[in-house]
């Protein structure tokens, strides 16, 4: 074989999902290996709307490991990140120690990697741009140097709400109980085709950079926060059998109250935190009483809402009524673009509005408070693109200029 066709970079490019948790994961007991201290569950949002899209080359030619995040090269001694990289590796030397016959391909250990990513959506407001690119990174790493595999505990050590991402569907994170964090697992509860009356809105009131980034705010939230210590130990683990059971009966109200009850809880220990720490604003604060208002005035549960760490709403509600409520949300929160461009994702179709309904949700108008609806719906887990003209990285292993 021709020596320069053996320096010829390996690449791969793979997509991975956004996950929303409905039973939230707050606060670590182990910073390092990423350990929770209670189990959570999330709905893996569709990759056609929210998702990384994450090209790894390797090449014995490259002189060391790089990375390259939106377009910028980024420090790829960050320790999370080479928690990764250091397991894929691991992994990939146990399997040639074992004599995987596989494993005696071209991609050597010692080979340097190239890495490049990028997002479709806001990194860093609150819409889970952590738990997308870990878990993307980890996959296309495990595809490139060909490890199999449980890989959800790997990403994990990334960001915890990782190894949700590398699921679709509906996805428990098991807290887990060993001090190696081995048993600290994601696993599919159902597929993203279990539901598929169940529509998501994201309706994104900031895509700025939130004040207190999750890492900091949930070690401040575990040495003060008596309620998240309670949370922990006496609801969470009721609230999880009660949501598998919820997601498994596609039991829409039962779904939605619990929901709507653990996002409040959640900020209800941010609020417990000393000093507090405030991820809503005013506009979230609004969001929450149009729910409330729109179901009371239905006389049935048909929306629910759910706030990370940010003041972005995530809306879950069913396919039929998704017309009507981004009629309301449109007409409380008018925005100051046309009207095609504020619903982005899955086609809305348009709705009347009732007089006496507009009356009695009885809000004052927030013009501007929404900049746009992203429309989605559950999706799959990590893929691998096919299509080599959607590598991030050209033939010699670079990111290749954007037009």
């Amino acid at each position: 074989m021709p020596e320069d066709s053996m320096d010829k970079p390996s690449i791969v490019t793979c997509t991975a999902p956004v996950n929303i948790a409905v039973i939230k994961y707050w606060g670590k007991r182990d910073e390092d290996l990423i350990l929770p201290i209670n189990s959570s569950l999330s709905v893996t949002l569709h990759q056609d709307q929210l998702k990384t899209t994450t090209t790894v080359a390797i090449s014995r030619s490259f002189q060391e490991d790089r990375l390259w995040l939106n377009g910028k090269e980024e420090d790829i001694t960050h320790q999370r990140l080479q928690s990764c990289l250091r397991e894929i590796r691991r992994l990939t030397r146990k399997r040639r120690t074992d004599g995987d016959a596989r494993s005696t391909d071209s991609v050597g250990l010692s080979h340097k990697v190239h890495i490049c990513s990028v997002n479709n959506f806001p990194t860093a407001a609150g819409l889970a741009s952590s738990a997308a690119g870990f878990a993307c990174l980890v996959y296309t790493l495990a595809q490139a140097f060909g490890v199999e595999g449980e890989l959800s505990g790997i990403a994990r050590q990334g960001s915890g709400s990782a190894c949700r991402s590398m699921y679709g569907g509906f996805v428990q994170w098991i807290m887990g109980s060993k001090d190696d964090g081995k048993d600290s697992v994601a696993q599919q509860v159902e597929p993203e085709s279990h539901w598929p009356e169940l529509r998501i809105l994201v309706l994104v009131a900031s895509s700025e950079r939130k004040p207190i980034g999750s890492t900091s705010g949930m070690q401040t939230s575990v040495q003060t926060s008596l309620l998240l210590q309670h949370r922990a130990e006496a609801i969470v683990p009721r609230r999880m059998v009660d949501m598998i059971e919820a997601v498994r009966r596609k039991d829409f109200p039962a779904f939605a109250e619990l929901t709507m009850k653990d996002s409040n809880q959640f900020h209800a220990t941010c609020l417990d935190t000393h000093p507090p720490i405030f991820y809503l604003n005013s506009v979230s604060q609004q969001i929450i009483h149009l729910v409330h208002r729109y179901n009371k005035y239905c006389g049935e549960t048909r929306v629910a809402y759910s706030f990370d760490a940010g003041p972005n709403a995530v809306i879950f509600i069913l396919q039929q009524f998704v017309p009507e409520f981004v009629q309301l949300v449109q007409h409380f929160f008018p925005p100051d673009r046309n009207g095609e461009d504020f619903i982005k994702g899955l086609p809305v179709k348009c709705a009347a509005l009732p007089m006496e309904l507009k009356q009695n949700i009885g809000l004052e108008p927030v013009p501007k408070g929404i900049n746009y609806i992203i429309s989605t719906k559950a999706g799959p887990g990590p893929r691998v693109v096919d299509d080599p003209s959607q590598h991030l990285l050209s033939a010699e292993g670079l990111p290749k200029k954007t037009v």
